[in-house]
């Protein structure tokens, strides 16, 4: 069962395949703002998956979140994730998140999730194929 609190924590360093001017997001030589949202979910995802039912997942459903600094291939990122409130139901977790690198801060906001049954979840999105 997942509690308030719950916290996650991730380091990387930063490679070139994950600069925006690599995966499209922009056209200078650093850090992806979608390669740092997708750290984030990495960070909050893992922090709750040993807590969940055997079967169950969670999914990204909302990410607000600031990319205030830029970060250069090379240097090392940190991501810190904590559940800060969970739904009635228990099924949106909600967490507060931030990176940094090794000269500061360079995002923060909310991260939610959705827990779901990764069976169901992913053969309504198979039907959709029709």
């Amino acid at each position: 069962m997942v509690t308030v609190g719950t916290k996650g924590h991730y380091e990387m360093t930063v490679p070139e395949e994950q600069l925006a001017v690599r995966v499209g997001s922009g056209e200078v030589a650093v850090f992806a703002t979608p390669m740092m949202i997708a750290a984030i979910e990495h960070t909050a995802a893992s922090s709750v998956a040993p807590a969940l039912e055997p079967g169950k997942t969670t999914v990204g459903t909302l990410v607000n979140v600031t990319h205030t600094a830029a970060t250069p291939a090379g240097m090392k990122v940190t991501v810190d994730t904590e559940v800060t409130e969970i739904s009635a139901n228990g099924k949106i977790l909600t967490f507060r998140v931030s990176a940094s690198d090794e000269a500061g801060l360079i995002g923060e906001g909310t991260h939610q999730r959705a827990v779901v049954d990764k069976a169901r979840f992913e053969a309504r999105a198979q039907a959709k194929r029709g």
